[in-house]
Formats: C-alpha cells, sequence, structure tokens
C-alpha cells in the first residue's frame, strides 16, 4: 500500500481520537455538576425563594424502579420529608418505571418475588400521606416493550389498586388517555401513557377496554379539547416519555460510551471497539431503540405532542425515562425530565436546556395563592436531609392566572376525567 494512503486511512481514526479526548475533557469538567444557562446564572439572587401562601404542591418522582429496599434509600427519605411538610394540599405523581428491570412478572416467576418488594418500599413511603398519590406507567413497567408487556402493566396497575386503594393509576387500564385529575381549585392535571404510542403487541383501544380514544390521533385531539376548555386553569401534563432532553433517550452519549459502547446496556462491560463502538450511538442518535426520541414511533407522537401543547403559553409538561434531572423552557412551555428517583445517567449541558444536574433526586412545583408557580429542585445529601438548593425558578408570575370559581372549574372538567 502507497504511504499516503496509509496516512488517509490513518486521518479519520486520528480525528476522532482527537475529538473523543477534548470530549473527555470536557465532560470531566461538568459531569455531576449542576448547569444552569448562562443567562440564569445569578439565579439565587434573581429569584429568591418566595414568601407566600401555598395553594398547592406537586412532587414529580420518576424511575424509582431501583430504590434501596432497606431504608436506606435517600429519595425515598426525602421524599418522606417533603410528605409531611407537604401534608393534604399536595400530589405526588410517580412518572413511570416503577419497577426495574421489567415491571411486575407474573406470580410463579423467578423475579416476581424481588418486583414485589421494590414495589411494597413505595407504597409503604406513600401509605399514611394524605394528598393525592398519581402512578404512570413507563416503558420498563411494559416489560420493555416486549410483545406481552400489556399484561405486566394490568398486573401492576391491580397490584398498586389493591395494596393502596388511595392511589391513581393513570390512564386506567393501559389506555392512551388522556384523563384529568382536579388537583385544587385552579389546578388540573392531565396524563398520557406515551408508552401506548411505542408499545409492541396489544394495546387497549375503544369502548371494550374502557378507553375514550378509538384510534391512535384521537388522544391528541382530546387533549386539545381539554387545554382549550382549561385554559383558565392552570395545567400540568404528565407523561414517561421527554419532549426535550439532553441525555441518552435525546442521543446524547459520552466519549467513553464510544469507545465502549457495550457500556450502555451495562455499566462493566469495557469491551474497547474504537470506531465500531460509534456507530451504536450515531444509530441511537438518528435511527433509535423504540425508547429514544430517533425511533420513528416516538418521533411521531412526539411531534404530535408538541403540536398541541406549543399552542397553549404555560403549559408543564413533566416526564421521566432519563435518569437526571432537566428544565427546558422552550416557546413559551416548561419542560421537565424528572428521573433519577433510583439511578442516574450522564446529560449534557447546554442546548435548549436552562438547567440539567447528573443527580439523584426529584422536581417540586409550588403553586402559590396569587398564582405563582415556583420549580424547586430536590436532591438528597447520603442522609436524610436534601441538599442545597441548586436550582429555582420562578415558572409562571402571579399575573398569568385567572381566578375562577370552584364550580366553573370542575364544570370545565372532560367526560374522561378520573377526579373522585
Amino acid at each position: 500500500m502507497p504511504s499516503y494512503l496509509f496516512y488517509l486511512l490513518l486521518l479519520p481514526f486520528g480525528v476522532l481520537v482527537l475529538w473523543l479526548a477534548y470530549n473527555y475533557a470536557q465532560e470531566r469538567r461538568y459531569r455531576r455538576q449542576p448547569y444552569v444557562a448562562p443567562s440564569l446564572r445569578d439565579w439565587a439572587d434573581r429569584h429568591p425563594a418566595p414568601n407566600l401562601a401555598l395553594r398547592h404542591r406537586i412532587a414529580l418522582v420518576g424511575d424509582l424502579g431501583a430504590v434501596a429496599t432497606n431504608g436506606t434509600d435517600p429519595v425515598l427519605n426525602l421524599l418522606q420529608a417533603w410528605l409531611r411538610e407537604a401534608d393534604a394540599a399536595s400530589t405526588v405523581v410517580l412518572l413511570g418505571d416503577n419497577v426495574y428491570p421489567t415491571g411486575l412478572p407474573a406470580e410463579d416467576a423467578p423475579g416476581r418475588a424481588a418486583a414485589e418488594h421494590r414495589l411494597n418500599v413505595q407504597l409503604d413511603t406513600l401509605r399514611n400521606y394524605a394528598g393525592r398519590i398519581v402512578y404512570l406507567s413507563g416503558n420498563h413497567d411494559w416489560n420493555k416493550g416486549r410483545r406481552d408487556g400489556y399484561q405486566y402493566l394490568l398486573r401492576q396497575e391491580a397490584y398498586v389498586r389493591q395494596h393502596l386503594p388511595t392511589a391513581h393509576y393513570l390512564p386506567p387500564n393501559g389506555c392512551p388517555g388522556p384523563v384529568t385529575l382536579q388537583l385544587a381549585d385552579n389546578l388540573l392535571l392531565v396524563v398520557l401513557n406515551t408508552q401506548w404510542w411505542v408499545q409492541h403487541g396489544p394495546r387497549p383501544l375503544g369502548d371494550l377496554h374502557g378507553c375514550t380514544a378509538s384510534d391512535s390521533k384521537t388522544p391528541f385531539q382530546q387533549l386539545h379539547k381539554i387545554l382549550e376548555q382549561n385554559r383558565h386553569q392552570q395545567i400540568v401534563v404528565a407523561g414517561h416519555h421527554p419532549l426535550y432532553s439532553n441525555a441518552l433517550h435525546g442521543g446524547k452519549f459520552t466519549a467513553k460510551q464510544h469507545v465502549f459502547p457495550l457500556t450502555t446496556v451495562y455499566k462493566k462491560a469495557y469491551v474497547p471497539l474504537p470506531i465500531i463502538g460509534s456507530l451504536l450511538p450515531l444509530y441511537r442518535k438518528v435511527v433509535g431503540a423504540e425508547e429514544d426520541m430517533a425511533h420513528p414511533r416516538y418521533r411521531k407522537m412526539r411531534r404530535r405532542l408538541l403540536k398541541v401543547l406549543q399552542q397553549f403559553p404555560n403549559i408543564i409538561y413533566a416526564a421521566g425515562h432519563d435518569h437526571n434531572l432537566q428544565y427546558f423552557h422552550y416557546k413559551n412551555g416548561h419542560y421537565l425530565v424528572s428521573g433519577s428517583g433510583s439511578k442516574t445517567a450522564f446529560v449534557q449541558k447546554g442546548g435548549r436546556a436552562t438547567f440539567i444536574h447528573e443527580h439523584k433526586g426529584f422536581f417540586g412545583l409550588d403553586f402559590y395563592q396569587n398564582g405563582e408557580v415556583w420549580l424547586r429542585t430536590l436532591e438528597p445529601t447520603d442522609a436524610t436531609t436534601p441538599s442545597p438548593e441548586v436550582f429555582r425558578q420562578q415558572l409562571v408570575g402571579a399575573a398569568a392566572t385567572t381566578t375562577v370559581p370552584p364550580a366553573v372549574a370542575r364544570a370545565s372538567a372532560p367526560a374522561g376525567s378520573a377526579d373522585v
């Protein structure tokens, strides 16, 4: 082989090595450190904690499926403290992936006892809580999207309803939704089963299964109608899958994962596959696995959902799925990823993100009597006390809401309401 051909072939390899080295150095500087967009670096001075009368509080806790079951779990301990402080005028929303790795298996399956134990620890944490409890399902609760996932979902829903009757498991019966829950006067929760759109195998649809939708497009039309009829209310929309993400499911990978791609699946699989290893991140960014934004089913669901949400200012959309904390303020909407209830994973700084942190914890939303809405970041230490607050942001100002008499607010709830 002529020497110039050798160097020509070597050039791409050298460029790749330099690119990986640069990204690795950058990641070491910011990984596991809270990132705040430059325009809000002085958030603590610009947004001091409000001293106002609270109307309602929401804890958004995602991906609790791998919590410690011996009483030492830092997120569960922090959540317990939040529950005691919040009391009855509050709601906990569990954003899916409630049991790892594959939801709740059949009673005679080998993993059933461990799955029950993990779920029981969560239910015990919530048992004496005076507020509302809302469970959503995620891809792991549907047996990671496999064709028999619907049966896994039904088992988990039945188990939660049996062992914690005060909890809402929404949408019921694995339906796509949307369903609504009136949390307080002028505050509405709308829940979607986003896994429904990416799930393989049987999926419930139509009156036979108790679903209000008869096809995959109807839920978005129903969502638009709900949001239109409830413009006078503050609205939180919850689903498992993020609509914006700087993490794995958004196609973001570490430099290490380019060299050791198998660590994406198993953290200790340090098998070096340089160059070839970069094909996996490229595939998941462009084509995507079923759980990735790039996958055609996820992409279509995301596009349709954003088309609806972006017509209504100040909608808050909360999700889990990626194992970190992320906040995006984009096109007059607020998009949260609160999926670090039991695991953490890499999240890339910058882009459209206002705030990111690779850390266990969850987001809280505080709704005040004057109409203000505040986002709080709640992260545990190794003890039972929270870490110093790393980010706080006012999402909605006092003038952005209109007080509506309770009777009017209740009358506006759609027929698919889950309110009790």
